[in-house]
């Protein structure tokens, strides 16, 4: 039944589909977006024994040194070609070869077999036999015993012998009992275990409609982010148009920017500097003519008669003599005007430069508007044929062939249920025979191997070395008679236990080295899958029986496999050729619409740069002359000071030669023109000082700007060219490799969303692995962990136990002649040793 029930599971997902082809591909593309939900299952892939598969594992290697060769995948195919044969002639050589074939495979099992035969026929014979001799006062029949010298030493090894040996009886019992027990425990496990197995088909049945629904709820997915992009046209691809646009134009506009305020700082450090120079013009003027006046006061202060006396007169001259110093720097009043190259900077900034930049940013960052306002029609066009393609998607989906195949299966798993559910109390009211007929013979070689403990306990124990062989006790009696009765038991039932254990070793070693072993291995999927085996006209069964073309390559391996690493029914079964999903889902044919209107897709821009105008302003600006103006010479009066000496300084020490002399009218004039001095620095020199200091910062800008113009303005120039000519010949170029780049993206989406889906049908949806752990639930579990394991752990153990029953029942009767009360002794005279008769028996 669980052949059958595995075999028809498997073929029952593939009845009535259509003919299949070569395995789609199972590699996934490199990145997936979308992921299938995943579908949880209860059955376990794999059976675990437990601790007594350490038993099982015992039994398989008894099996396999009794049976060693390889799996005889080319004799089993001859054997099925044979049962083929209406007639089969059995004198054809081939038909010998075979039979020889099959022998020599079988040969442990056949040697095993008539080993068994050979117990089963001798001992009836031999305990027929015995009992008669028993009867006729042989074999031991005589209630006498004869005395031995080494009769203690044979008695204890008898005893220790036939102990050991019903330890290896008991082993082989529990054994059997064990085995017992786990073929009703575990056939109490199969409702639960089918019940499992049938809730994972209907998940299977169940999700795989919700799975084709998320498929097609993912293109939405995929159209919003297609239409995400589609409205963001101006940032998507404005955007990279503009990124590539602005590393050849945006440095150059801003070296333009820079000169223009270069420029205009330019214009503020002439303005300055020409303020500046009128300002020290006058402010020399005035310094003079101050210094003038001072000089004139103090010669008439000088002229006083005190100066004619000594020692005034030394102090007086010393002051006449320092006059000369008070002079302002003529040369201030000489520096060259600016008003040349000020005029030249004003003409070159009639032209608004700095809009100029402006307006060349302005055209650069307008180009993702543009674009959005020259592509509003092809965007509308390419989101129709979008709409399109989710309705194609929706009608290839609908008419895919797993749905017929799922409803045909649906229908077949309810009438398997129906079956399993209708016969299953009958397989167990068949294990309830079983067990019990194990039990009865697990009870009776227990209760062989009692009598045999029995019989050593009171022989052991009620033995006493003091009494002779007639005068024993009872216990010592009872033990060897309870060892007899072991023996008669043995005699009495051993053939017919090994009669059992032979019919299930054949049984059970045929089928673990034949089905279980080789369904494990994939051994015997490949000989079913051999071409032309189990049908002459079909080159492939399983394609043949189910699609009806045979040459299709549709094997149960590979069935088997795909399904076991849960791949997909339409890969699984090849439906691709009946309805290829490829070609369904053309994604040339469903993307070319989108490329075609992409094509149409023009965007003409205007970049602006500068212009002639701006380009006359640079040059105009080149030649305006401030790169050719004499800073040094104004640099050099920026060092100097305005007056010939420190006026500060010099009214300080006007000031204290006139304290050296006397008080009166020279003293006071002297001290007022000492402070005459001082206001003059004050208000002459300090400011002077001051229009200096700015003059140097105008000389410095004026400088920094004018270093290098020529070759700046020269490098700006060559630049703007390069960036002209980049925007006249490669602006359309740019622009057709972003719109290429754009729909490519675009494309992309549903190029990767259709080879998901793809993928998704051909290996996730309606996986099939419920199926193949179906499979595995009636062959590897059902039928060789629940049936057959316990089966050969049965007879392995009975079978032990029975063997071992032949020299238990040998040393049971040489013991039981040590313990069981004698009707006559050897008696022994002490002084000639003459054996005599006991006197009772006369």
């Amino acid at each position: 039944m669980a052949l059958v029930l595995g075999s028809l599971l498997l073929l029952g997902l593939c009845r009535n589909s259509f003919s299949g082809g070569q395995p789609s591909s199972t590699d996934a593309p490199k990145a997936w977006n979308y992921e299938l939900p995943a579908t949880n299952y209860e059955t376990q892939d794999s059976h675990k024994a437990g601790p007594i598969g350490i038993l099982f594992e015992l039994v398989h290697i008894f099996l396999y040194v009794v049976q060693p060769r390889d799996f005889p995948e080319d004799t089993l195919r001859k054997v099925i070609q044979k049962a083929r044969e209406s007639k089969i002639d059995y004198e054809k050589p081939e038909t010998v070869i075979l039979g020889l074939k099959i022998f020599y495979y079988e040969a442990g099992i056949i040697l095993c077999c008539v080993l068994g035969l050979l117990f089963i026929i001798l001992m009836p014979l031999v305990g027929y036999f015995f009992c008669m001799c028993r009867c006729c006062n042989k074999c031991g029949g005589e209630m006498h015993q004869r005395q031995k010298e080494n009769g203690p030493f044979l008695r204890k090894c008898f005893a220790i012998s036939l102990l050991v040996i019903c330890i290896i009886i008991s082993i082989g019992i529990f054994y059997g009992f064990v085995a017992n027990h786990q073929v009703r425990t575990r056939i109490k496990r199969s409702q639960k275990l089918a019940d499992s197995n049938f809730k994972d088909l209907r998940t299977l049945l169940n999700e795989t409609p919700e799975q084709i629904k998320y498929i097609l709820a993912q293109y939405n997915t995929t159209k919003d982010k297609a239409f995400t992009d589609l409205n963001s046209i101006n940032s998507v691809l404005g955007g990279g148009i503009l990124d590539r646009l602005r590393p050849n134009v945006i440095p150059v506009l801003d070296e333009i920017k820079s000169m223009a305020t270069a420029i205009k700082e330019t214009k503020e450090a002439l303005e300055n500097m020409n303020s500046t120079l009128k300002s020290l013009h006058q402010q020399s003027t005035q310094l003079s003519s101050s210094l003038t006046s001072v000089k004139t006061s103090l010669r008439a202060s000088l002229n006083d008669p005190l100066c004619s006396v000594r020692p005034s007169s030394e102090t007086c001259n010393s002051i006449r003599l320092s006059l000369s110093q008070l002079n302002s720097n003529p040369e201030l009043r000489q520096l060259p005007p600016v008003d040349a190259e000020l005029d030249n900077v004003n003409k070159v900034l009639r032209t608004d430069l700095d809009g100029l930049v402006q307006q060349g940013y302005q055209s650069l960052n307008d180009i993702p508007d543009r674009v959005q306002r020259q592509t509003t029609t092809v965007v509308a066009g390419i989101k129709r044929v979008l709409n399109s393609i989710g309705s194609d998607i929706d009608n290839v989906t609908q008419r895919l062939p797993i749905q017929d195949i799922l409803s045909e299966f649906s229908l077949y798993v309810n009438n398997t249920e129906s079956y399993i559910h209708r016969n299953l109390p009958t397989l167990e009211e068949y294990d309830s025979y079983w067990w019990l007929g194990g039990l009865v013979i697990c009870s009776l070689l227990t209760l062989i191997v009692i009598f045999y403990y029995l019989g050593l306990l009171c022989g052991v124990c009620g033995y006493d070395r003091h009494a002779t062989p007639t005068t024993r006790g009872c216990v010592s009696n009872t033990g060897g008679v309870f060892l007899m009765v072991g023996v008669g038991l043995s005699f009495l039932f051993c053939w017919i236990l090994m009669i059992i254990v032979v019919l299930t070793f054949v049984f059970g070693a045929n089928v673990e080295k034949l089905i279980c072993e080789p369904y494990t291995s994939k051994e015997l999927f490949r000989v079913l899958d051999t071409p032309y085996l189990l049908n002459e006209d079909w080159e492939y069964y399983l394609s043949g029986k189910l699609f009806n073309k045979s040459k299709m390559k549709l094997t149960f391996e590979q069935v088997y496999s795909d399904c076991k690493k849960n791949r997909g029914t339409y890969g699984t079964l090849h439906l691709q050729n009946s309805f290829n999903i490829s070609e369904r889902l053309n994604i040339n044919e469903h993307t070319g619409s989108i490329s075609s209107e992409l094509e149409s897709l023009q965007v003409n821009l205007n970049i602006f740069l500068l212009g002639a105008a701006g380009r006359k302003n640079l040059e105009d600006f080149a030649a305006c002359g401030i790169d050719r103006m004499n800073y040094d010479s104004y640099l050099a009066q920026t060092g100097k000071s305005p007056a010939g000496v420190n006026l500060l300084s010099f009214a300080y020490d006007l000031e204290a030669k006139a304290n050296s002399l006397p008080p009166g009218n020279l003293r006071n004039s002297l001290k007022r023109d000492a402070q005459t001095i001082k206001t003059i620095h004050q208000q002459r020199v300090l400011p002077i000082e001051q229009s200096l200091s700015t003059l140097y910062q105008s000389v410095k800008i004026l400088q920094r700007t004018g270093n290098g113009l020529l070759e700046r303005v020269t490098r700006i120039l060559a630049s703007l060219d390069f960036a002209q000519n980049f925007i006249t010949n490669n602006t359309s170029s740019v622009i057709i490799e972003e719109t290429k780049k754009y729909g490519r993206t675009i494309i992309g989406y549903f190029e990767h969303y259709l080879q998901w889906i793809e993928f998704s049908i051909s290996e996730k949806v309606a996986s099939c692995k419920p199926v193949a752990t179906a499979l595995d639930t009636a062959v590897d579990v059902f039928l060789c962990s629940y049936i057959i394991d316990p089966l050969n752990l049965f007879w392995f153990g009975i079978g032990k136990a029975t063997v071992f029953l032949l020299p238990a029942l040998i040393f049971a009767v040489k013991l039981a002649k040590y313990y069981r009360r004698m009707d006559s002794e050897d008696v022994y005279d002490d002084v000639e040793t003459i054996p005599m008769k006991n006197p009772s028996q006369h």
